[in-house]
């Protein structure tokens, strides 16, 4: 399969560039974990989730092409339902819902960001969060940046997400 982490890490700089900030993520074999701080915007929040899901999966079926994988392709095109398909869509590559939480304590990000940070351990990917390094954990617990640089969302309380005035 094509490696995805950098498609990841472009959507992630598509937002930072958009205002918004990445609090922390974990990006597994078959899914994303990603805590994000929107900032205010007319643009809902589903429909930024939907364009990240787009961009990277054109991203990462360009890939796929590129490295002659059509088993893989058809069988993502065998996911498409009819009436994507009459939409001109040809490949299936993410879930059509997102599991969204609204964080609006520190207890609550903090236990949502230890619950993403272990999730490789629990897979058996490694034994300690800071090890898997498609994640911000080793940030968390040692506080050195590693692969994609994040903010905690202790630093977040001073960060000021509201749209400024035209």
């Amino acid at each position: 399969m094509a490696n995805g982490y950098d498609s990841v890490y472009k959507w992630f700089d598509c937002l930072k560039r958009a205002g918004h900030h990445i609090v922390g993520y974990v990006i597994m074999p078959s899914h994303v974990h990603a805590m994000i701080a929107f900032k205010e915007s007319s643009t809902s929040i589903n429909t930024i989730i939907a364009n990240g899901k787009r961009f990277m999966a054109y991203d990462l079926v360009k890939r796929l092409a590129q490295q002659n994988k059509t088993e893989t392709l058809g069988q993502m095109a065998g996911w498409v339902n009819k009436t994507d398909q009459l939409k001109n869509q040809r490949h299936e590559m993410f879930e059509p819902s997102f599991d969204r939480k609204e964080c609006f304590s520190i207890k609550f990000m903090e236990q949502k960001t230890s619950y993403m940070h272990q999730n490789p351990c629990k897979d058996g990917l490694v034994c300690l969060p800071e090890d898997y390094m498609p994640s911000s954990a080793k940030y968390y617990f040692t506080g050195n940046q590693d692969t994609y640089p994040v903010i905690t969302y202790m630093q977040l309380q001073e960060i000021d997400l509201t749209s400024s005035p035209c």
